[in-house]
């Protein structure tokens, strides 16, 4: 069998969270039989293909952006190419202009749509793209939803509720190499023995401006890492707030996030919009067997976190509350630990990469 994913970005052009997704499925499939191409578009002014962990990245050219939605003419071909040889198309959504390449191309190939996230910012564009979005997602064969939270919140996937399964993302913990002791000792000597710690690309419905708030008050050192459109905006709101225990360390190698993971108290995640549908950093948090503490948005960061179990889950926007949240784990470490622990069981239990690539194929020989 061989599947097509298709989706605006990808590895190793951009690695957030839905593109970490498609890689793990794409590399898992290559294990049991089940090649993978994957096309997204690039910046690139030669894109060239790439063969990553198994599979092959076919990138075309980005030719511009609006709404953050790219848009290719090379993609409508390339797109077109690569559907003839597979025996199923797995979309990613939200990417408005995919949904144009679909009906463009006319393919008459089973079709999969992992719904990543409700469309939230681009309220007005939502408007005029809503009948083609229905149009869309009443065309495919199969849409997944990456936690039941999201299923039940999703006023969307509740029109197609028939057609939609659960499949929760998951991580493969092999992936992730332990890093040297000489990159520990590092770490500990820069940010110390005990610090909080996020992970994610700065974006407008993380949070981290509600984090940079809640830090007031306490000196526990909380570390970012990660780079992003608000950086510039949340350092000068760390300086404003004259908060001496934020660490921005920019974007880092997978050896020096690995580090940072190993050896943190435990992971904040403090998104407040349900832009975040999901939360692979919160994730890889409960991995590592960390506490965590997250806002409640209806989302999957609630599948992952389960509060009083694996972590605290505080009122989203109420910097008084996560600091509160900081306060206790802190001064209960403990507790802290044993949540942690139990976030670690979750892990093993619901969120492999070896169940979700699984459940995946499970799915794609139902509609091949």
């Amino acid at each position: 069998m061989k599947v097509l994913h298709f989706y605006k970005t990808s590895f190793p052009d951009s690695i957030g969270g839905i593109e970490q997704v498609i890689n793990q499925i794409a590399r898992g499939a290559s294990f049991l039989g089940v090649s993978s191409d994957v096309l997204s578009l690039t910046a690139d002014r030669d894109p060239q293909t790439i063969e990553i962990d198994g599979y092959l990245s076919h990138r075309s050219r980005l030719d511009f952006e609006m709404a953050s939605t790219g848009f290719s003419l090379s993609v409508f071909r390339h797109f077109s190419q690569l559907a003839k040889n597979a025996d199923v198309i797995h979309y990613h959504y939200p990417w408005p202009f995919m949904d144009v390449v679909h009906f463009a191309t006319r393919m008459n190939k089973p079709t999969v749509v992992t719904y990543h996230s409700d469309i939230i910012r681009q309220a007005q564009l939502l408007k005029f793209y809503k009948p083609l979005k229905h149009r869309f997602l009443a065309s495919v064969d199969k849409i997944v939803a990456t936690s039941s939270n999201y299923l039940e919140s999703s006023q969307v996937l509740q029109n197609y509720s028939n057609k939609v399964s659960v499949i929760p993302i998951g991580l493969d913990k092999a992936t992730y190499q332990l890093p040297t002791q000489e990159r520990l000792n590092y770490w500990l000597n820069r940010v110390g023995p005990k610090f909080y710690l996020f992970i994610g690309v700065l974006r407008y419905y993380k949070g981290l401006h509600i984090l940079l708030k809640a830090a007031q008050g306490i000196d526990y050192p909380i570390v970012i890492v990660g780079a992003g459109p608000i950086e510039h905006e949340l350092k000068k709101q760390a300086e404003n707030l004259g908060l001496l225990n934020i660490h921005f360390l920019g974007f880092l190698s997978n050896e020096d996030k690995v580090a940072l993971l190993v050896l943190c108290f435990g992971v904040v995640f403090p998104s407040h919009l349900r832009a975040e549908a999901f939360g692979i950093s919160l994730l890889e948090g409960a991995m590592f067997g960390k506490p965590m503490i997250s806002s409640e948005i209806g989302t999957g960061t609630t599948f992952i976190n389960i509060a009083n179990d694996t972590g605290l889950v505080v009122p989203h926007s109420d910097p008084d509350a996560l600091r509160d949240a900081m306060r206790y784990l802190w001064e209960n470490p403990e507790e802290a630990a044993a949540m942690g622990q139990r976030a670690s069981k979750r892990y093993w239990t619901y969120f492999t990469a070896d169940k979700m690539v699984k459940s995946y194929i499970d799915l794609y020989e139902e509609i091949a």
